[in-house]
């Protein structure tokens, strides 16, 4: 390998962002599976009620937070040839595709106690252990590709538009292939574990890409005060909450998450009872995704004239605007108009949002005078899953508080109303939240400055 292939501020090659871009499509296959079709999979595919399932998904966030901290301690703590995230990726990406599969194969003779104990073992196999093994190394490895702000940037956006990618690969393709393998029945129980099986089995073969043509080349500086001081837990938590900046993204991280699995996941419910047929589901995200496309394509060359705060504020803002105007109309071609105006602001946003993350746990270190790149990504996973789960559980809490049965073919108004408010008017608050926080962050003016005096093996606490 040549010297410069472990420069710190390296610019990267262009394989080497596809790879770390495609993580994130493979981890869409299961996080978009889940926030788009797992309350759909447990209300209109095995009859389990809305807020039992609602219930299921809430409770496990307690104990998937437990796991994103302590899997951020163990990355940290990780010392081998491949780094101390990326060998993460290939030991359990089996283990987690398995389990998914599982998720979504609930036996047809399990009812009552015993189907609720199936749903909360597989649900917490998938996501409090398994995605969580995977992705918080995943999200701390972008950190440690390049400490370089542009090619941080480029990793977002790459990271990003192949996320977008998975998700749009999950909207076309599953109702699709279930409605294939089910023999026509788009709620078939044999034709979601054919579906989730295939798509698992893709999962495995990128996240192995991923991992071969990946590199891990920034190391952490420490000061000769503390070349030989290791970071507690504790200590480690302590430098995270005195960072306003990792404080800020986490609240506009957590906003975001939250705002996606209550948006995507009422997504199928409001093209069935609102629009009329479910099967529009398809053409309002595509379009979505699409135009995130679009935009996430277009970023790198905005990136050199805009910070990638800047980018992201007028992302955020646009989304939020998308969603207020939804409200205006039931049309099916202004739905979809509105979903292209929220694309564009998801593109924004996601393009630089990770990037910023890893600025922060960057100011972090020079903050403190010690790393904690994979806590402060696992704390932030922690924030992106407890979001995501809370936005999916608040689904199945207003669907239940609406009088949602899964096998009424017209729902009441009180239910309707509160489809409305899971696609419509959350999603608008919770972005409103992500601006406040993100027109509080103004990193960009320091960080040269932190860049500089880690470069020279000097923190703020060196005085």
């Amino acid at each position: 390998m040549k010297q410069t292939d472990r420069d710190p501020n390296a610019k990267l090659s262009f394989m080497e962002r596809l790879g770390y871009g495609m993580g994130d499509y493979a981890g869409n296959l299961v996080y978009s599976a889940i926030s788009a079709f797992l309350l759909v999979y447990y209300t209109n595919v095995i009859g389990a009620s809305a807020a039992a399932a609602a219930g299921i998904i809430a409770v496990s966030k307690i104990f998937d937070g437990i796991s994103d901290l302590v899997m951020g301690y163990i990355v940290d703590h990780t010392r081998s040839k491949w780094g101390k995230a990326r060998p993460w990726i290939a030991r359990l990406c089996v283990p987690l595709a398995v389990c998914t599969v599982l998720m979504f194969s609930v036996p047809a003779g399990l009812e009552g106690k015993a189907r609720l104990v199936y749903m909360f073992l597989t649900y917490n196999l998938v996501s409090t252990i398994f995605y969580t093994g995977i992705n918080i190394p995943y999200a701390t490895m972008h950190g440690l590709m390049t400490t370089n702000q542009y090619e941080r940037g480029l990793l977002g956006n790459f990271r990003n538009l192949l996320a977008t990618a998975g998700t749009m690969t999950i909207n076309t393709a599953v109702l699709k292939m279930t409605a294939y393998f089910g023999g026509g029945d788009k709620y078939n129980r044999k034709g979601w574990t054919v579906t989730v099986l295939i798509l698992m089995l893709v999962f495995i073969i990128i996240n192995m890409f991923t991992f071969a043509v990946c590199t891990e080349r920034v190391a952490e500086n420490k000061s000769i005060h503390n070349q030989e001081e290791k970071v507690s837990f504790l200590k480690g938590m302590k430098g995270l909450l005195v960072n306003k900046y990792w404080i800020l993204l986490v609240i506009a991280i957590f906003s975001l998450y939250f705002m996606m699995s209550c948006f995507f996941g009422s997504a199928v419910y409001f093209a069935q009872y609102r629009l009329g047929d479910a099967n529009y589901f398809t053409p309002v995200s595509n379009f979505l995704s699409m135009s995130q496309i679009i935009t996430l394509l277009i970023t790198p060359f905005l990136m050199k004239k805009f910070t990638k705060r800047q980018l992201m504020l007028t992302g955020m803002s646009i989304a939020s605007l998308g969603f207020a105007l939804t409200g205006v109309s039931y049309n099916l071609t202004f739905i979809t108009a509105m979903s292209v105006i929220k694309g564009i602001g998801f593109g924004f946003s996601g393009a630089c949002m990770f990037g910023l993350l890893q600025d922060a746990i960057t100011y972090g270190e020079w903050y403190s005078g010690y790393g904690t790149a994979g806590m402060g990504n696992a704390a932030s996973s922690f924030c992106m899953k407890v979001g995501s789960g809370i936005g999916t559980a608040a689904l199945g809490w207003i669907l239940a508080a609406g009088g949602f049965h899964a096998e009424d073919m017209i729902q009441s108004a009180a239910s309707l109303a509160a489809i409305d408010w899971a696609f419509i008017w959350i999603p608008a608050i919770t972005m409103g939240i992500g601006v406040v926080s993100i027109a509080l962050f103004d990193l960009d003016k320091k960080y040269d400055r932190v860049i500089a005096d880690l470069s020279a093996g000097r923190h703020r606490t060196d005085g």
